[in-house]
């Protein structure tokens, strides 16, 4: 699965054009960096591949998850366009199905970044692409619950950590069947007669 092309969001303020160049290219070397070495690929790396000093890359990223955070950025409004249909789908609980076998993918196409994506509710930042993810699921987890298909007493926080555990099993390389693992969450989830 390759990374779909779009926009980067804008910045908080405006940057001079060589700044933004600059950023630019740190957010590809780092898509490039983390799709072949994973999350924990080398920061001096990133802005060697960037052409630019070690500086440069901590004026826009303080912090690594800052930088993770841009990349995941570039693909987000892939997932999301990805979602917009099941939203309004016939069968909310398949609806569900179909958006977690979508998730597991598109966390897959950067090793390593799971924890990044799936990360513990209270450790979220709000518009931060784990935030947008986890809303998102629980959107479309609570329409199925509504349509009666899926168990009232499932709580986001519960179905995030099993999909964590199927993203964690891929990310480490492990002979997983992600749609079995898939079909066995909703196995648990749906309403028995």
């Amino acid at each position: 699965m390759t990374v779909p092309p779009s926009p980067l969001p804008p910045p908080a303020r405006p940057m001079r054009a060589d700044a933004r160049r600059n950023y630019e290219r740190l957010v590809s070397a780092a898509t490039e960096a983390f799709l072949e070495n994973g999350a924990d690929a080398s920061l001096d790396d990133i802005a060697k591949r960037a052409g630019v000093g070690p500086g440069t890359l901590y004026r826009h990223f303080p912090v690594r998850q800052n930088l993770i955070d841009a990349v995941l950025q570039q693909w987000m409004a892939s997932v999301l366009t990805d979602a917009e249909p099941l939203r309004e789908a016939a069968d909310p609980a398949e609806a569900l199905s179909v958006w977690l076998r979508r998730l597991v993918a598109h966390v897959q196409v950067f090793r390593g970044l799971s924890s990044a994506l799936i990360p513990p509710e209270d450790k979220m930042k709000q518009d931060s692409p784990a935030w947008v993810l986890h809303r998102t699921s629980e959107e479309l987890l609570t329409r199925a619950q509504e349509s009666g298909g899926i168990r009232s007493d499932v709580a986001i926080k519960e179905l995030m950590t099993l999909v964590s555990g199927v993203t964690w099993a891929c990310d480490r390389g492990k002979e997983v069947d992600a749609d079995r693992l898939i079909d066995l969450i909703m196995d648990g989830l749906r309403v028995r007669d």
